[in-house]
């Protein structure tokens, strides 16, 4: 799997034809790389809002207390996990709209793959400074989108103009479901579950 990760990363086109032709299952997915991928994003924004603290201007470094923090990670570990196989069921949803007739498994692995960049970069937020995590996402999200396009075509076994359509809907579907995240996070605040600062 992470022979994978490599080369996602540094040759994407021959490796999902590699990841296409193994066939994985959503547990093996799960259980063999994404349960420890996942955990870089939150274990990082754990550690750097509970240490360091980010500051907004010349203020003083505001920080999350162990407690808020804690329960904030295990809330975003979930999200990721749960947000991989949720995409990865939307796009066995909407794969007949496209001519493909690919199963679950094989949508789940493009959803868990093809979002890789993201779950490496969460690495930035153990020094949690808005313009860092801003640069580093912007460039993962740009492979992100590029990992997404080429391995449409090869994993949903469809021609890569239709490939092309299909990866433009699950941007859109990501996107959907990213404001979507943001809005329950702003009704859980809402309810009192709001972040404790200190300083």
């Amino acid at each position: 799997m992470i022979v994978h990760v490599w080369g996602l990363l540094f040759n994407p086109a021959e490796e999902w034809q590699s990841i296409h032709e193994k066939k994985y299952d959503i547990g093996k997915l799960y259980l063999s790389l994404f349960v420890f991928l996942a955990l870089i994003p939150p274990l990082s924004g754990y550690i750097g809002t509970t240490q360091i603290g980010w500051q907004i201007g010349l203020g003083e470094a505001v920080k999350l207390s162990h407690r808020s923090a804690l329960a904030i990670a295990v809330l975003y570990y979930l999200a990721i996990l749960i947000g991989i196989g949720g995409i990865g069921a939307m796009v066995h949803w909407m794969a007949k709209t496209y001519g493909s007739q690919q199963p679950l498994p094989q949508c789940v692995a493009l959803a868990a793959f093809a979002g890789v960049p993201l779950l490496l970069v969460g690495i930035v937020q153990l020094y949690p400074v808005l313009w860092l995590n801003l640069l580093f996402g912007m460039a993962a999200l740009g492979l992100n989108i590029r990992l997404l396009y080429l391995g449409v075509p090869v994993m949903m076994e469809i021609p890569p103009e239709r490939g092309f359509l299909f990866a433009s809907s699950i941007l859109g579907l990501g996107l959907v479901a990213l404001v979507a995240f943001l809005a329950g996070t702003a009704i859980l605040w809402d309810f009192g579950l709001s972040p404790e600062f200190v300083r």
